[in-house]
């Protein structure tokens, strides 16, 4: 069966909405979007997913697409998202800039905070999100620039770096999902939770994530394979993606079977 890279991350990252129940389910660009709505649709029917602007949706909407053609469930303008938000009862998927080996994010600037090489975002909702709820996370280039050595350049939302926590110990409260990316999929599964590899995609192998990873990565023994997208989630993807914006997330659109 025939699958792109693109449409191997997304049916990944519907996996960390599978079993949340029913929270509001987040996805920040295009791709976790679609993620979202997959899940929604074949694992996890209590979801509940919006248009991205005020509205709960009764069908998965994806990119591009208008509510306006859609079943309403509810509105949902900021203040009610913000009191899901802080409820803990939403779970995001954000694709960060810059990422450490205990999960620290950033989306604000890349060098020196007083005199940075490039200005993004300022550090936005992330400090609050990883505080009050669950956060997954994307990248479509997994490389060192974004897995980074050391620290991140600016924290935005915490990990579980116990240096950055009184006496070492890291809150109770925090806890960071998965981390999908064009070549593996990780999560926080290493000692002192730290990142660790839990799948590879096919025809990668760990060392081609080691070396394209600025830290030590754990790893499970055994690997597995990042399981292919079934026929029912590719055919999820066309009907909620009908204008197939993930063919242009990742240059080219190559094949998820490398090698």
């Amino acid at each position: 069966m025939s699958y792109s890279l693109a449409e191997l991350m997304i049916a990944a990252a519907a996996q960390c909405w599978a079993d949340d129940g029913e929270i509001m389910g987040t996805g920040i660009g295009p791709l976790p979007r679609i993620a979202a709505g997959v899940a929604k649709s074949l694992y996890n029917p209590d979801l509940m997913t919006t248009d991205g602007e005020c509205f709960y949706t009764t069908e998965p909407l994806g990119p591009g697409l208008s509510s306006v053609d859609f079943e309403i469930e509810g509105w949902v303008p900021y203040q009610r998202v913000f009191t899901t938000l802080w409820s803990g009862k939403r779970h995001a998927m954000v694709a960060p800039v810059q990422m450490d080996r205990f999960g620290q994010t950033n989306i604000s600037v890349i060098g020196d905070h007083k005199k940075p090489k490039s200005a993004m975002l300022g550090a936005r909702g992330f400090p609050g999100n990883t505080t009050c709820h669950l956060n997954s996370f994307i990248f479509t280039n997994h490389t060192k620039r974004a897995f980074v050595a050391g620290e991140v350049d600016y924290v935005c939302s915490p990990g579980f770096n116990p240096s950055r926590y009184p006496d070492g110990k890291v809150p109770n409260w925090l806890d960071l999902g998965r981390i999908i990316t064009n070549l593996c999929v990780m999560d926080f599964g290493g000692p002192d939770r730290a990142m660790r590899v839990i799948s590879l995609h096919p025809g990668v192998t760990f060392e081609e994530v080691q070396d394209n990873t600025g830290f030590e990565l754990a790893r499970l023994e055994n690997l597995p394979v990042t399981p292919a997208p079934t026929e029912a989630e590719l055919a999820a993807m066309a009907k909620i993606d009908p204008k197939n914006i993930r063919a242009k997330m990742i240059k080219d659109n190559p094949s998820g079977i490398r090698g």
